[in-house]
């Protein structure tokens, strides 16, 4: 086998773990989300505000040790942990009106 027949059976393996992990990603969020949806109704049912900022910041804190644990860049995870939670806050805001 040459190195090129190599490289190219390595990529291969590399992109099937890609795509695999892509679809864990995806699913995870899709739970997460409805998780967060019964949250957005029972805040709206209970006359709570949309967002919790105490929550958010210990999420945030969290999620920046775990990315650290994980070797993934804390800052990346904490923009993706923000975005997650822009999303999660409309939704909720949603269930409000």
């Amino acid at each position: 086998m040459t190195d090129t027949s190599r490289a190219a059976e390595l990529l291969k393996t590399h992109r099937a773990s890609i795509d695999r992990l892509d679809a864990i990603l995806v699913y995870t969020l899709g739970e997460r989300f409805k998780h967060t949806r019964e949250v957005g109704q029972l805040k709206a049912a209970h006359d709570l505000p949309p967002s919790d900022p105490t929550r958010e910041a210990e999420q945030i804190a969290r999620l920046e040790q775990l990315a650290r644990d994980a070797d993934l860049d804390p800052e990346f995870a904490k923009k993706f942990l923000a975005f997650i939670i822009r999303e999660v806050i409309q939704h909720h805001k949603q269930h409000q009106t």
